[in-house]
């Protein structure tokens, strides 16, 4: 058994006047943000490595790291410490593709690519599971608790409510190729990043802002795959803070981009530098301040060998 899909990816393409512009911004970006734009985003704390890293998030004062392996698959950190606490294996999983949290319902979401569902795991370590009818390639939490999915093949977004009820199913733009993973703002539209290698449409690789509805694009930062700065190779994850300015996971570019609530490019608040692989997935934790980075070796197409989660300061 495996617990991460690796996507398939094609390795490739791999502040004076930022300062004087910010004066002049009319959107609204959250204060530590801006304040880690003009200066180094450190790196507090690297967890060791070891099997790859499927996703990373916290409840309360633990930190859940996923890692493909056949048991003990979430390892739980005290969140302050980094000290590991204890191990939790989760039962009849196929292949695993994404975790995310709730703080409102104390659980754990995982995406289970191969038997197309989402499975629930409460802090008492009560599992239950439904299926999405389609692959999730990933999932996020909305202001209202509910689960959001992304499907990548159909371009769907799927809403369910935390033990499985269907709310409602959304159909993304036709040029919205491969999306990836989608979070809900607060005034119910979708951040969406989307892209795959390949001919035409296929080749642009963007972060989109998506009607609530999802019939429409209402603006988007990126375009044809590439390494220049308003470019993206591949972006696979997303993060977004109070203010919801948004942190790009640039899987092939490997780095992370911070983008404003209206998606305008600030800066690249993690570089190749500062990672060993690839980029994969993110998390943000906002009252620490703290970007959950995991960092996964990829050798050949649909295999990650190795992985680590990389924390920054933000």
């Amino acid at each position: 058994m495996h617990t991460l899909r690796a996507p398939m990816l094609t390795v490739g393409l791999c502040m004076g006047d930022f300062v004087s512009g910010m004066h002049n911004r009319t959107d609204k970006t959250d204060v530590f943000s801006v304040c880690n734009a003009v200066g180094h985003v450190p790196v507090v704390h690297t967890l060791p490595e070891g099997e790859p890293v499927g996703g990373v998030t916290s409840l309360a004062d633990e930190l859940y790291v996923l890692r493909d392996k056949e048991r003990d698959q979430v390892e739980v950190y005290h969140v302050i410490s980094y000290r590991l606490q204890r191990c939790l294996t989760m039962p009849n999983v196929c292949l695993f593709e994404d975790m995310k949290s709730c703080e409102h319902y104390r659980c754990l979401y995982f995406a289970d690519h191969i038997a197309k569902c989402i499975h629930r795991l409460d802090i008492q370590g009560a599992a239950t599971r439904w299926a999405v009818n389609d692959i999730p390639a990933g999932i996020s939490v909305n202001a209202a608790h509910n689960v959001v999915v992304t499907c990548d093949k159909p371009r769907k977004i799927k809403e369910f409510s935390s033990h499985g009820d269907l709310l409602r199913e959304l159909t993304l733009p036709d040029d919205v190729i491969s999306p990836w993973h989608a979070i809900q703002t607060r005034n119910g539209e979708f951040i969406v990043c989307h892209g795959l290698d390949g001919p035409g449409v296929g080749a642009v690789h963007r972060v989109c802002k998506i009607t609530a509805d999802g019939r429409g694009v209402i603006k988007s930062h990126g375009g044809r795959r590439g390494s220049d700065i308003g470019q993206y190779n591949r972006p696979s994850d997303l993060a977004v803070d109070n203010n919801e300015s948004v942190f790009v996971a640039d899987v092939l570019n490997r780095r992370v981009t911070l983008l404003s609530p209206s998606l305008d490019y600030i800066r690249h608040v993690v570089s190749p530098d500062d990672l060993k692989w690839l980029p994969f997935g993110l998390y943000l934790d906002v009252q620490r301040r703290r970007l959950y980075v995991t960092d996964n070796e990829y050798k050949f197409i649909g295999n990650y060998t190795r992985g680590r989660v990389v924390v920054f300061s933000v």
